[in-house]
């Protein structure tokens, strides 16, 4: 019985699919021709252009209109420190030194401020690659120094760092104008 009704169920569905194929066939005939459409009435054209040229109301804004900023409302930044300066001021670059070590010394990094007699060698820490030597500063921050690094006032070289100490090369030009070299040791505090 459920067969029968599906099978039915079947046969109206396709009866009414046939029939609405058929129904969108016979309404689409190729040889009719379009209905033309009629030309509006010339009287109703002027009459509605007449309507458009005459305004009903003048448009008003809301808005009100601001003058354009003048050039003297600009800020003034030239009391301003510049934030791109470095912190420390530039110090008196002496005659003594070479022009590359000038450089270094014109950049103001703290571990320039002070001689290299004054740094405290607190430790130091040999490796497969490289030593390193850790030294504090009078006001006592650290630096981990490396060899090749500058250090103190007159820019000294780390050349060597060892198990006795840190050696540190200083360039000076002497009263004949030659470039002298000074090597100064930096050692660990002996255990009392």
């Amino acid at each position: 019985m459920i067969k029968n009704l599906l099978l039915l169920n079947r046969r109206c569905s396709m009866i009414i699919a046939i029939t609405f194929v058929m129904t969108l066939l016979s309404a689409c005939n190729k040889n009719e021709k379009p209905d033309t459409v009629a030309a509006p009435d010339k009287a109703l054209a002027a009459k509605t252009t007449q309507q458009q040229a005459i305004p009903v109301q003048k448009l008003i804004s809301s808005a009100i209109k601001l003058a354009p900023p003048s050039i003297g409302n600009q800020f003034d930044f030239s009391a301003k420190k510049d934030p791109f300066k470095p912190a420390i001021a530039d110090k008196a670059v002496s005659a003594s030194l070479p022009d590359n070590l000038k450089k270094v010394l014109q950049a103001g990094l703290p571990i320039h401020s002070f001689d290299v007699s004054q740094f405290k060698l607190i430790g130091i820490v040999t490796g497969s690659t490289e030593n390193k030597a850790m030294v504090i500063d009078p006001n006592g921050k650290g630096y981990v120094l490396k060899t090749g690094m500058t250090i103190g006032k007159n820019v000294g070289r780390v050349t060597m760092i060892g198990a006795g100490g840190v050696d540190v090369v200083e360039q000076f030009r002497d009263d004949n104008g030659r470039v002298r070299k000074e090597i100064i040791r930096i050692t660990l505090p002996r255990k009392q």
